[in-house]
């Protein structure tokens, strides 16, 4: 078991020690769970106010804070520093180096330095893998694939045909890239087209025909992206489906053919991107947000939980709500609908003379 000085911890963050007592770090945790060698994550009010419970002897804390009988280490970003200490005590997963014997790799692929691919990976042909890639248990890659260096596909992923990924990326388990969309085709105008148009559904279709339209094109991750388990990206129909560099997408999201996400985004879990969006730069989306088809989202924007964005918003709007609108307008409607209620409620106390 690795241990740490207060003063190594200290350096590596970039704190300010104030030490009471030498001793050893050798785990994280909470404060009330922590003992003598555990370095307590005290990050906000409640796990501060744990620490006069403590069992342990020193504390990661936001600048200011100070404890009489214990040491700690202030940093002015605690959750920045907890993420420096978390890389110097996460131990990654267990991959065979080479080959394992039960993958089945093609003889036309391409395998850098240190390439480790584990238990009943399948490899296709044509397929490119950076140096250092890590291909973890049971994965599907499928033919002519470039994946960059420095890569870790966790247990159980699949990759479409074709599928383009940069350096650095991280798939967690399950991750499907490079299914074919949803997308399909009518011989004549079906219930959704004649509502868009005419604002409801008059005819019966029911021996309407469904045709698949098939997907040509492939999926491009750029550096350094993360995407979360059982998250789902389609590939494009004529063009690739894009997700920018540094990226950061949770689990069981989906992502529609032909969408282009951009760079730096946060894509929070449970939320549905309809095909042909454009995402720009840096954009946050908060969980089960569901996004329409052909829509574009400004770079800077921010969506709010849940919420149902039926049209184009330009750059660092804030929206909220289902259908979803400016945090501004929101604002103004949930004051209007308070005023009305004011005035039913007023009504009320004088309807007795109108009827009289």
């Amino acid at each position: 078991m690795t241990e740490y000085s207060l003063e190594e911890i200290s350096q590596i963050v970039g704190g300010i020690l104030t030490k009471v007592k030498d001793v050893k770090i050798s785990r994280l945790g909470p404060p009330l769970l922590a003992d003598e060698n555990t370095l307590a994550l005290a990050l906000n009010e409640d796990e501060i106010e744990n620490l006069s419970k403590t069992k342990a002897k020193a504390a990661l804390v936001p600048i200011g804070v100070s404890m009489d009988n214990i040491s700690t280490i202030e940093a002015e970003r605690p959750r920045l520093a907890m993420m420096k200490l978390l890389h110097l005590f996460y131990i990654p997963p267990e991959s065979s180096s080479g080959i394992h014997p039960s993958a089945v790799v093609h003889p036309t692929a391409k395998l850098g330095e240190n390439v480790s691919i584990g238990p009943n990976v399948v490899i296709s042909r044509n397929v490119s893998i950076g140096k250092n890639s890590k291909i973890l248990a049971n994965t599907y890659i499928g033919r002519s694939v470039q994946i960059g260096e420095n890569c870790l596909f966790h247990a159980g992923v699949n990759i479409g045909d074709n599928a383009i990924i940069g350096n650095k990326v991280i798939l967690q388990h399950g991750v499907s890239i490079g299914a074919d969309g949803f997308s399909f085709v009518t011989e004549n105008p079906n219930n959704v087209e004649n509502a868009r148009q005419e604002g409801d559904v008059k005819e019966d279709n029911t021996d309407q025909k469904i045709y698949k339209i098939p997907s040509l094109g492939s999926v491009v991750i750029g550096d350094d992206v993360e995407i979360g388990a059982n998250t789902c990206i389609d590939k494009g129909t004529i063009e690739n489906t894009e997700i920018g560099e540094q990226t950061k997408i949770d689990n069981l999201v989906q992502i529609g053919h032909n969408c282009k996400i951009g760079k730096g985004c946060m894509i929070v879990s449970q939320v549905g991107v309809a095909g042909s969006c454009k995402i720009g730069d840096r954009v946050v989306i908060a969980g089960q947000v569901g996004l329409a088809d052909h829509i574009e989202i400004g770079s800077d924007s921010i969506i709010m939980a849940q919420a149902g964005v039926t049209r184009s918003f330009p750059e660092k709007s804030i929206l909220i709500g289902a259908p979803a609108m400016t945090r501004k307008d929101f604002i103004k409607h949930m004051k209007t609908m308070k005023k009305a209620e004011d005035l039913v409620s007023k009504f009320k106390d004088y309807e007795h003379l109108l009827k009289d």
